[in-house]
Protein backbone atom coordinates (compact mmCIF):
# COMPACT_ATOMS: atom_id res chain seq x y z
CA UNK A 1 0.00 0.00 0.00
CA UNK A 2 1.09 3.64 -1.17
CA UNK A 3 1.13 4.74 2.82
CA UNK A 4 1.12 8.77 1.62
CA UNK A 5 -1.54 8.34 -0.62
CA UNK A 6 -3.83 11.20 -0.50
CA UNK A 7 -7.70 9.89 0.70
CA UNK A 8 -10.83 11.97 1.28
CA UNK A 9 -13.66 10.29 2.66
CA UNK A 10 -17.26 11.88 2.19
CA UNK A 11 -19.14 11.07 5.07
CA UNK A 12 -17.93 9.42 8.38
CA UNK A 13 -20.17 6.95 9.58
CA UNK A 14 -19.81 2.98 10.29
CA UNK A 15 -18.54 1.77 7.25
CA UNK A 16 -16.06 4.89 6.93
CA UNK A 17 -15.06 4.43 10.53
CA UNK A 18 -13.96 0.93 9.53
CA UNK A 19 -11.99 0.92 6.68
CA UNK A 20 -10.16 4.09 8.82
CA UNK A 21 -9.42 1.56 11.54
CA UNK A 22 -8.26 -0.79 9.28
CA UNK A 23 -5.77 1.70 7.94
CA UNK A 24 -4.39 2.93 10.66
CA UNK A 25 -3.70 -0.77 11.90
CA UNK A 26 -2.31 -1.11 8.79
CA UNK A 27 0.06 2.00 9.95
CA UNK A 28 -1.33 4.11 6.97
CA UNK A 29 -0.19 8.03 7.35
CA UNK A 30 -3.45 9.00 8.55
CA UNK A 31 -2.58 12.92 8.23
CA UNK A 32 -3.11 12.22 4.78
CA UNK A 33 -6.73 11.28 5.34
CA UNK A 34 -9.69 13.89 4.89
CA UNK A 35 -13.39 13.07 6.22
CA UNK A 36 -15.91 15.56 5.45
CA UNK A 37 -18.31 15.02 8.13
CA UNK A 38 -21.46 17.34 8.74
CA UNK A 39 -21.78 15.90 12.21
CA UNK A 40 -19.38 18.40 14.66
CA UNK A 41 -19.41 15.16 17.00
CA UNK A 42 -18.68 12.95 14.20
CA UNK A 43 -15.89 14.50 13.49
CA UNK A 44 -14.31 15.61 16.70
CA UNK A 45 -14.02 11.63 17.20
CA UNK A 46 -12.53 10.76 13.90
CA UNK A 47 -9.64 13.24 14.28
CA UNK A 48 -9.30 11.75 17.79
CA UNK A 49 -9.52 8.48 17.21
CA UNK A 50 -7.72 8.34 13.85
CA UNK A 51 -6.01 11.52 13.35
CA UNK A 52 -7.06 12.46 10.38
CA UNK A 53 -8.11 15.72 8.92
CA UNK A 54 -12.17 16.24 8.70
CA UNK A 55 -14.22 18.95 7.07
CA UNK A 56 -17.49 20.28 7.15
CA UNK A 57 -18.45 20.68 3.89
CA UNK A 58 -17.27 19.02 0.43
CA UNK A 59 -16.31 22.60 -0.37
CA UNK A 60 -13.87 22.63 2.89
CA UNK A 61 -11.79 19.57 2.08
CA UNK A 62 -8.22 19.70 0.88
CA UNK A 63 -8.17 19.28 -3.19
CA UNK A 64 -4.42 20.30 -4.30
CA UNK A 65 -3.38 16.64 -4.87
CA UNK A 66 -4.71 13.85 -6.82
CA UNK A 67 -6.40 11.47 -4.46
CA UNK A 68 -9.04 8.65 -3.69
CA UNK A 69 -12.25 9.97 -3.07
CA UNK A 70 -14.41 7.05 -1.07
CA UNK A 71 -17.71 8.02 -0.83
CA UNK A 72 -19.27 6.78 1.99
CA UNK A 73 -22.93 8.24 2.13
CA UNK A 74 -25.79 7.40 1.79
CA UNK A 75 -27.54 6.02 -1.83
CA UNK A 76 -30.00 8.69 -1.23
CA UNK A 77 -27.29 11.26 -0.92
CA UNK A 78 -25.23 10.73 -3.73
CA UNK A 79 -26.45 12.78 -6.50
CA UNK A 80 -26.49 15.82 -4.64
CA UNK A 81 -22.61 14.70 -3.56
CA UNK A 82 -21.51 14.23 -6.77
CA UNK A 83 -22.82 17.69 -7.48
CA UNK A 84 -20.76 19.08 -5.14
CA UNK A 85 -17.89 17.34 -5.95
CA UNK A 86 -18.41 18.79 -9.68
CA UNK A 87 -18.33 22.45 -8.24
CA UNK A 88 -15.33 21.85 -5.79
CA UNK A 89 -12.76 19.80 -8.29
CA UNK A 90 -14.02 20.74 -11.59
CA UNK A 91 -11.10 19.88 -14.16
CA UNK A 92 -9.25 18.50 -11.44
CA UNK A 93 -11.91 15.55 -10.81
CA UNK A 94 -9.97 13.35 -13.73
CA UNK A 95 -6.97 13.17 -11.84
CA UNK A 96 -9.18 11.15 -9.05
CA UNK A 97 -9.73 7.64 -8.43
CA UNK A 98 -13.86 7.61 -7.24
CA UNK A 99 -14.82 4.19 -4.79
CA UNK A 100 -18.32 4.25 -3.88
CA UNK A 101 -19.33 2.09 -1.14
CA UNK A 102 -23.27 3.04 -1.66
CA UNK A 103 -25.59 0.16 -2.01
CA UNK A 104 -27.14 0.11 -5.43
CA UNK A 105 -26.00 2.68 -7.01
CA UNK A 106 -24.47 1.65 -10.75
CA UNK A 107 -21.00 3.11 -11.61
CA UNK A 108 -22.36 4.45 -14.86
CA UNK A 109 -24.88 6.65 -13.29
CA UNK A 110 -22.08 7.78 -11.12
CA UNK A 111 -20.07 8.67 -14.26
CA UNK A 112 -23.12 10.74 -15.42
CA UNK A 113 -23.81 12.35 -12.24
CA UNK A 114 -19.28 13.08 -12.32
CA UNK A 115 -19.88 14.71 -15.81
CA UNK A 116 -18.64 11.78 -17.74
CA UNK A 117 -16.15 10.16 -15.11
CA UNK A 118 -14.60 6.99 -15.86
CA UNK A 119 -12.06 6.12 -13.02
CA UNK A 120 -14.83 4.48 -11.10
CA UNK A 121 -14.59 1.94 -8.78
CA UNK A 122 -17.86 0.16 -6.77
CA UNK A 123 -17.28 -1.60 -3.95
CA UNK A 124 -19.53 -3.33 -1.09
CA UNK A 125 -18.13 -4.17 1.97
CA UNK A 126 -19.95 -5.71 4.82
CA UNK A 127 -20.45 -4.77 8.80
CA UNK A 128 -18.00 -7.91 9.89
CA UNK A 129 -15.30 -4.70 8.58
CA UNK A 130 -15.70 -3.17 12.15
CA UNK A 131 -13.16 -5.48 13.27
CA UNK A 132 -11.10 -6.12 10.08
CA UNK A 133 -12.93 -9.23 9.38
CA UNK A 134 -15.08 -8.06 6.24
CA UNK A 135 -15.22 -9.28 2.68
CA UNK A 136 -15.64 -6.78 -0.07
CA UNK A 137 -16.51 -6.91 -3.45
CA UNK A 138 -15.26 -4.79 -6.40
CA UNK A 139 -16.27 -3.85 -9.89
CA UNK A 140 -13.90 -1.28 -11.86
CA UNK A 141 -14.96 0.82 -15.24
CA UNK A 142 -13.25 -0.26 -18.14
CA UNK A 143 -10.82 2.67 -17.83
CA UNK A 144 -9.82 2.46 -14.13
CA UNK A 145 -6.07 1.33 -14.80
CA UNK A 146 -4.02 -1.55 -12.83
CA UNK A 147 -2.51 1.31 -10.70
CA UNK A 148 -6.28 2.49 -9.39
CA UNK A 149 -7.35 -1.48 -8.97
CA UNK A 150 -4.53 -1.50 -6.66
CA UNK A 151 -5.30 1.50 -4.99
CA UNK A 152 -8.82 0.42 -4.17
CA UNK A 153 -7.72 -3.39 -3.06
CA UNK A 154 -5.16 -1.69 -0.79
CA UNK A 155 -8.36 0.51 0.64
CA UNK A 156 -10.44 -2.27 0.93
CA UNK A 157 -8.37 -4.87 2.19
CA UNK A 158 -7.08 -3.00 5.19
CA UNK A 159 -10.55 -4.81 6.71
CA UNK A 160 -10.42 -8.18 5.66
CA UNK A 161 -10.82 -9.88 2.23
CA UNK A 162 -11.90 -9.03 -1.14
CA UNK A 163 -13.08 -10.46 -4.56
CA UNK A 164 -13.15 -8.75 -7.90
CA UNK A 165 -16.21 -9.12 -10.42
CA UNK A 166 -16.04 -9.23 -14.11
CA UNK A 167 -19.72 -7.95 -14.02
CA UNK A 168 -21.42 -5.41 -12.36
CA UNK A 169 -24.66 -6.86 -12.75
CA UNK A 170 -23.09 -9.69 -10.21
CA UNK A 171 -23.27 -6.72 -7.19
CA UNK A 172 -26.98 -6.93 -6.18
CA UNK A 173 -26.12 -10.76 -5.45
CA UNK A 174 -22.88 -9.67 -3.35
CA UNK A 175 -25.33 -7.37 -1.89
CA UNK A 176 -28.04 -10.29 -1.10
CA UNK A 177 -25.31 -12.18 0.42
CA UNK A 178 -22.17 -9.97 2.15
CA UNK A 179 -23.47 -7.51 2.54
CA UNK A 180 -26.98 -8.21 3.96
CA UNK A 181 -25.60 -11.99 5.16
CA UNK A 182 -24.63 -10.56 8.06
CA UNK A 183 -28.07 -9.90 9.44
CA UNK A 184 -28.74 -13.54 8.32
CA UNK A 185 -26.05 -15.08 10.46
CA UNK A 186 -26.95 -13.03 13.82
CA UNK A 187 -30.86 -13.59 12.74
CA UNK A 188 -29.53 -17.22 13.48
CA UNK A 189 -27.60 -16.75 16.26
CA UNK A 190 -30.30 -15.01 17.74
CA UNK A 191 -32.81 -18.45 17.19
CA UNK A 192 -30.55 -20.82 18.49
CA UNK A 193 -30.48 -18.52 21.67
CA UNK A 194 -34.17 -18.82 21.68
CA UNK A 195 -34.19 -22.32 21.39
CA UNK A 196 -31.18 -23.15 24.18
CA UNK A 197 -33.27 -20.93 26.46
CA UNK A 198 -36.48 -23.05 25.75
CA UNK A 199 -34.49 -26.13 26.37
CA UNK A 200 -33.39 -24.69 29.63
CA UNK A 201 -30.25 -23.29 29.26
CA UNK A 202 -30.00 -19.65 31.08
CA UNK A 203 -29.33 -16.99 28.66
CA UNK A 204 -25.42 -16.61 29.17
CA UNK A 205 -25.15 -20.41 29.10
CA UNK A 206 -27.51 -19.93 25.93
CA UNK A 207 -25.27 -17.21 24.05
CA UNK A 208 -22.01 -18.52 24.77
CA UNK A 209 -22.68 -22.19 23.28
CA UNK A 210 -24.66 -20.31 20.06
CA UNK A 211 -21.45 -18.18 19.56
CA UNK A 212 -19.08 -20.43 19.79
CA UNK A 213 -20.78 -22.93 17.88
CA UNK A 214 -21.54 -20.18 15.01
CA UNK A 215 -17.59 -18.97 15.00
CA UNK A 216 -15.93 -22.71 15.59
CA UNK A 217 -17.96 -23.86 12.74
CA UNK A 218 -17.04 -21.00 10.38
CA UNK A 219 -13.48 -21.51 11.15
CA UNK A 220 -13.70 -25.12 10.43
CA UNK A 221 -15.23 -24.58 6.99
CA UNK A 222 -12.31 -22.08 5.99
CA UNK A 223 -9.38 -23.49 7.05
CA UNK A 224 -10.33 -27.14 6.17
CA UNK A 225 -10.28 -27.81 2.76
CA UNK A 226 -13.26 -30.31 2.93
CA UNK A 227 -16.89 -28.85 1.28
CA UNK A 228 -19.44 -27.36 3.18
CA UNK A 229 -21.80 -30.47 2.48
CA UNK A 230 -19.55 -33.17 4.15
CA UNK A 231 -18.42 -30.87 6.92
CA UNK A 232 -22.39 -31.28 7.48
CA UNK A 233 -22.51 -34.85 6.52
CA UNK A 234 -19.46 -35.60 8.92
CA UNK A 235 -22.16 -34.16 12.23
CA UNK A 236 -24.96 -36.22 10.83
CA UNK A 237 -24.34 -39.32 12.23
CA UNK A 238 -27.08 -42.02 10.73
CA UNK A 239 -30.07 -42.03 13.70
CA UNK A 240 -28.49 -39.43 15.57
CA UNK A 241 -29.63 -36.29 17.59
CA UNK A 242 -28.47 -33.93 14.79
CA UNK A 243 -30.15 -35.89 11.91
CA UNK A 244 -33.28 -35.30 13.60
CA UNK A 245 -32.48 -31.54 13.84
CA UNK A 246 -31.72 -31.55 10.28
CA UNK A 247 -34.46 -33.42 8.88
CA UNK A 248 -36.88 -30.56 10.74
CA UNK A 249 -35.20 -28.11 9.15
CA UNK A 250 -35.71 -29.59 6.01
CA UNK A 251 -39.06 -30.86 6.39
CA UNK A 252 -39.74 -26.79 6.95
CA UNK A 253 -37.79 -25.85 3.40
CA UNK A 254 -35.41 -23.53 5.49
CA UNK A 255 -33.13 -23.71 2.06
CA UNK A 256 -35.91 -22.58 0.50
CA UNK A 257 -36.41 -19.86 2.61
CA UNK A 258 -33.07 -18.95 2.87
CA UNK A 259 -33.08 -18.43 -1.00
CA UNK A 260 -36.32 -16.16 -0.88
CA UNK A 261 -34.49 -14.31 1.38
CA UNK A 262 -31.54 -13.61 -0.88
CA UNK A 263 -33.65 -13.11 -3.60
CA UNK A 264 -35.57 -10.81 -1.89
CA UNK A 265 -32.24 -8.23 -1.30
CA UNK A 266 -30.88 -8.93 -4.45
CA UNK A 267 -34.01 -7.77 -5.86
CA UNK A 268 -34.32 -4.52 -3.54
CA UNK A 269 -30.33 -3.72 -4.27
CA UNK A 270 -31.82 -3.68 -7.95
CA UNK A 271 -34.81 -1.20 -7.09
CA UNK A 272 -32.78 1.02 -5.51
CA UNK A 273 -30.49 1.59 -8.48
CA UNK A 274 -33.16 1.56 -10.58
CA UNK A 275 -34.57 4.26 -8.94
CA UNK A 276 -31.84 6.72 -7.96
CA UNK A 277 -30.29 6.07 -11.48
CA UNK A 278 -33.05 8.98 -12.95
Amino acid sequence: MNQTMHISFIGGGNMASAILCGLKNHAYKMSSICVVEPDADKRAMLAEQFGVQTATHISDMPSSAPQVLVLAVKPQQMQAVCAQLNGKLGAQLKEHLIISIAAGIRTTDLGRWLNGHQAIVRAMPNTPAQIQAGVSALYAMPSVNAAQREQASSILQAVGSSLWLDNEGKMDAVTAISGSGPAYVFYLIEALQEAAVELGLSPEEAKLLALETFTGASLLAKQTKTDIQTLRAQVTSKGGTTEQGILSLESAHIKTIILAAATAAAKQSKTLGDELAA
